[in-house]
């Protein structure tokens, strides 16, 4: 079933259309990688399909009674994001925002559903600690349970290992492919296209060129060839 429909989609930003005629379909346990060029459009299509931006034409259908608060979200940390100065407890309940309707204070359901998000990802110890004071790893992992607390169907991820060093990048894949294969969707945004084939079923390729396709016809393709020369027979 499909999650997210994307048809005969353009977007920009400043009125300036950078993506025109883009098709694809996210479904139910899909592990959808978008790559291309740096200033190709995937982080703006990323916040289109969450409704921080128009777009330009087309249209964005969602389905399976998904909606638009109910998609859970990691974008890229700006400076000032990562020296936050509030507890990872705080930052991960703030992530059920979104599921309390008019109620101004957070309930026992959604301090549950943080405990259960913080058990999750194993950081259960770090909850009283200041998120400004932890790893880069550690602070995506916050970031993560943050964006579960929002949905129990789709993650998107904005280039999410970005900045990690070797060892907390290999993990943090490690714990999304986990989740995945708990049935979380996945949509992640990825500069690495031997992560993106490592893990992906299927993978949109945006800028000079537009692909969609199984993780295999996108190693296949000439799209793949000219971005990532090589990474087609070895991946």
């Amino acid at each position: 079933m499909s999650l997210i429909t994307c048809t005969n989609l353009s977007l920009g930003y400043e009125g300036r259309e950078i993506i025109r005629d883009l098709n694809f379909s996210v479904n139910v346990g899909d592990y959808l990688c978008i790559v291309g060029e740096n200033g190709s459009g995937k982080s703006t299509l990323m916040k289109t399909i969450l409704g921080l931006r128009q777009p330009f034409g087309g249209s964005i259908a969602f389905g399976d009674g998904l909606r638009q608060t109910e998609i859970g979200y990691l974008p890229q940390q700006t400076a000032v994001q990562r020296d936050f100065p509030a507890s990872v407890w705080e930052i991960v309940l703030s992530g059920c925002q979104n599921r309390m309707g008019r109620r101004p204070f957070y309930g026992k359901a959604e301090r549950d559903r943080a405990k259960e998000q913080l058990e999750r990802l194993g950081i259960t110890e770090l909850s009283k600690r200041c998120y400004r004071e932890l790893s880069g790893g550690q602070q995506q992992r916050v970031l993560l349970a943050r964006a579960l607390c929002a949905t129990q169907k789709l993650l998107l991820l904005d280039e999410p290992v970005s900045g990690l060093d070797p060892m907390v990048t290999a993990e943090l894949y490690r714990l999304i492919r986990g989740l995945n294969r708990e049935g979380v969707t996945i949509v992640m945004i990825s500069h690495d296209v031997a992560a993106a084939a490592e893990d992906a079923s299927h993978v949109l390729h945006v800028g000079r060129e537009l692909f969609f396709g199984t993780r295999d016809e996108y190693l296949r393709s000439a799209v793949c060839r000219c971005f990532a020369p090589g990474g087609g027979a070895g991946a």
